[in-house]
């Protein structure tokens, strides 16, 4: 039983070997250095000035929804588009079902504008 993953067993030590050789290996040779700036919170060239908790304009989740939709369109379509040929009645209806739910949600970012960069 055990010969069957020996290979894996093997190969499992090795990467964790050099793995761990690797990350000794960088805390040692490497120079630490910290300063003002480095050990900053933000590094994009300016102190915060609102609080950490308060909550962000509507347009970052309008964007992030709009990479949802055109990611899970193109990773679902693609595969029902190569297998068209095969679908059933149910397979069909399926596919135009997930497609109106993404619409809707495509209808939803275009209402709100968030097709619109300013």
């Amino acid at each position: 039983m055990i010969s069957e993953y020996i290979n894996i067993i093997i190969f499992s030590s090795i990467a964790f070997i050099i793995t761990s050789l690797l990350i000794i290996l960088n805390y040692f040779l490497s120079t630490q250095e910290p300063y003002g700036e480095k050990l900053s919170p933000y590094e994009c060239g300016f102190e915060p000035f609102n609080f950490p908790l308060e909550q962000f304009d509507i347009k970052y989740y309008l964007v992030a929804l709009m990479f949802l939709i055109f990611d899970l369109e193109l990773i679902f379509i693609l595969p029902w588009i190569m297998s068209f040929d095969y679908l059933t009645v149910g397979g069909f209806f399926t596919g135009l079902m997930f497609l109106l739910i993404l619409s809707v949600g495509f209808v939803y970012e275009w209402q709100k504008e968030g097709l619109n960069w300013d």
